[in-house]
């Protein structure tokens, strides 16, 4: 029998969140054919706008596949599978495969498989599992039973297409994208490239190429399917290496059936840790209303400000307790800038406490001495540590700021 792990229970005030099986940011613009492999000539041609309209418009689809990631992005090696198993760690270098399947509604299952080892999550409806095959370690998350009841209301009225009440009206589909590809106009050259094949299966592709050399970013192209408008692919091209993607993430093989009901079925294994976490839905009288202009950008936060545009954006945070947060302190956790927007201020807390616990460990997630990485990550400059990549700069400041943006380290150590 599974032994289990004293329960915990989280603060009303938190916003409930279970790990997703499958989630996709869809962006787009034109890349040069030479690395666009040739597909069906058959598919109808489409406007950026159109393509992303229907990707907005796209139902649900129940699917199964397997999904390779591979990260290219010149950070030092860090072998952590081999010695701790499969874990969301082993996405920060080399390549990784994650089997899927998704029932298109509330069921998903997402395994990020190690050489002799399995990170798992598995999301049914109201309650959600992770587990560690390398710890034995499983976490059960519970929807509050006091909350049982609105979560069907909401659940409900999220299968009937009922939108949320919010102040004003919400933009159509076109709308919407009409003014995304506006805004990305004004620092990209955005385009449908030519068709491709992902997995077998007649793909658009969908790109954007930066107009500025002052990025880490080259272009990023999108697959997106033909028949369903899923997305199957992801690349991202860094300015040091315009040949490979330094990021890529992209099916390998993909089926949209529904994937049998027992798949989303899960069984502690025996002799597994289990802990139990009970997550309330939040009330929305504990969170105050904010103003929608005060969200337009990052630097409506407090202690947020933001330089540069597009591409070559550097944000640069205050009053950041490095110590604290590598230590795993939930007060340093929340008292960065707009955690009391986005959770209230004791929520946010509270759940970052219950989940990462007084000694800074995730349940679930093989410790780590984040210490360590931060320092094997990370090198000594004349301001602080450094964090270079492929693309991503980050700066830590001795005197607690932290910048960041996919800029050339350069331009944050001169802003520092």
């Amino acid at each position: 029998m599974a032994s289990t792990a004293p329960a915990r229970s989280l603060s009303p005030r938190a916003r409930w969140a279970v790990p997703a099986g499958v989630a996709a940011v869809v962006a787009g613009a034109f890349v040069a054919p030479s690395v666009i492999a040739s597909a069906s000539s058959d598919l109808p041609e489409l406007t950026p706008a159109e393509l992303l309209v229907k990707v907005a418009e796209a139902e649900p689809v129940p699917l199964s596949g397997t999904v390779v990631y591979t990260a290219r992005l010149g950070l030092p090696d860090l072998p952590l599978s081999e010695v701790q198993g499969a874990s969301p760690l082993d996405l920060l270098g080399g390549s990784s495969t994650i089997r899927l399947w998704s029932d298109g509604e509330d069921r998903s299952r997402a395994a990020l498989l190690g050489s002799l080892s399995e990170f798992s999550v598995v999301r049914d409806g109201p309650q959600a599992w992770t587990y560690s095959s390398s710890d034995d370690e499983v976490v059960h998350y519970t929807v509050d039973a006091d909350d049982l009841e609105r979560y069907g209301e909401l659940d409900d009225a999220a299968r009937s297409g009922a939108a949320p009440e919010v102040a004003g009206d919400l933009p159509t589909p076109a709308e919407a994208a009409d003014a995304l590809l506006a805004y990305a106009a004004l620092s990209t050259d955005v385009s449908v490239g030519t068709a491709t094949q992902v997995a077998g299966r007649d793909a658009y592709q969908l790109g954007l190429v930066p107009r500025t050399d002052g990025t880490l970013v080259d272009r990023v192209l999108v697959a997106v399917d033909a028949e369903t408008s899923a997305p199957l692919r992801v690349q991202v091209w860094a300015t040091g290496d315009t040949q490979t993607p330094a990021l890529e993430v992209g099916f390998t093989d993909v089926s949209f059936t529904a994937p049998d009901d027992a798949v989303f079925d899960f069984t502690a294994p025996p002799g597994a840790t289990t802990t139990e976490v009970e997550v309330p839905l939040p009330d929305p009288a504990d969170h105050e209303g904010t103003d929608p202009e005060d969200l337009k950008d990052l630097g409506a936060f407090d202690g947020v400000a933001v330089s540069g545009f597009g591409w070559e954006t550097v944000v640069e945070v205050e009053g950041v307790d490095i110590e604290g947060l590598l230590a795993g302190d939930p007060a340093a956790a929340t008292a960065l800038p707009g955690m009391d927007r986005s959770f209230g201020s004791e929520g946010a807390q509270d759940l970052y406490g219950e989940l990462v616990g007084e000694e800074g460990t995730v349940p679930g997630v093989p410790e780590i001495d984040a210490a360590a990485l931060y320092d094997q990550l990370t090198q000594e400059v004349p301001e602080g540590r450094l964090l270079t990549s492929a693309l991503l700069s980050v700066l830590v400041t001795d005197d607690g700021r932290v910048l960041a943006g996919a800029v050339p380290a350069e331009v944050l150590r001169d802003l520092a």
